[in-house]
């Protein structure tokens, strides 16, 4: 069976100017909870990464959705967090250690857009809720292009870092801009982390390598018919 492992980034209506590569990495708090609505209507669980696990590695069977949000945006607290906790769902929030606190201190030029992260409190406050939390690098490069010492000081050196921040083991990793080779993925092996996925379209299946995991990205764009083709169909599977 199939496993979606749904991708987000921000949680919160389209600032006016953004073009297109900025506007999709938006979901207005009203379909964002639409979406969760559905998935528990129609009998599926949303869980986090960490609790994905057991049925990525094919020890366990059930109707489950992965959730997961790349960044650390404080919307994700105060726009996502309440409607994940009412329909009883987890999600997992990947954070940039180096912008916690601050804004996306690596797009916000371009996009034209200061979008606020959470806090070190912040964050402990989406872990009381129920939620995970992920790495995501300390600065958010393209790892590809990371001499090899680089890549070791963003990925193990990024988890112990995060670990010390937070005082929690961290074994969830996700790629900054899902760039990943064979090269990377091995970084992350040897982080310690137990799996990291990409950007690459498509749904989760047991067997999969899980550092190599497809992803469906859902933009503002997405209808509400639209978000179930791309989640329970092979549609997004095709397009990959």
């Amino acid at each position: 069976m199939s496993i979606p492992i749904l991708m987000y980034h921000n949680v919160a209506e389209v600032p006016d100017g953004l073009d297109p590569d900025g506007r999709c990495l938006y979901v207005t708090p009203a379909a964002f909870a639409a979406q969760m609505g559905l998935l528990r209507r129609l009998g599926w669980r949303g869980v986090s990464m960490g609790d994905a696990m057991p049925y990525l590695r094919g020890e366990r069977r059930g109707r489950v959705v992965a959730i997961t949000f790349d960044d650390g945006y404080l919307d994700n607290l105060e726009q996502a967090m309440p409607v994940l906790q009412r329909c009883g769902f987890g999600a997992t929030c990947y954070v940039v250690n180096g912008c916690i606190g601050k804004y996306n201190l690596w797009d916000a030029e371009r996009l034209g857009v200061r979008k606020p992260m959470m806090t070190v409190g912040q964050l402990h406050a989406w872990r009381a809720g129920g939620m995970e939390v992920g790495a995501h690098t300390r600065n958010h490069p393209r790892l590809t292009e990371c001499s090899d010492a680089r890549l070791r000081d963003e990925v193990a050196g990024g988890k112990a870092e995060l670990e010390d921040l937070l005082g929690i083991a961290v074994p969830q990793f996700c790629y900054p801009f899902g760039d990943a080779d064979a090269r990377v993925a091995k970084a992350a092996r040897d982080a310690g982390y137990v799996a990291s996925p990409t950007v690459r379209r498509g749904r989760a299946r047991r067997g999969m390598d899980l550092f190599m995991l497809p992803r469906v990205a859902i933009d503002h764009a997405d209808s509400l018919a639209h978000f179930a083709i791309r989640a329970f169909t092979p549609f997004e599977d095709w397009r990959a």
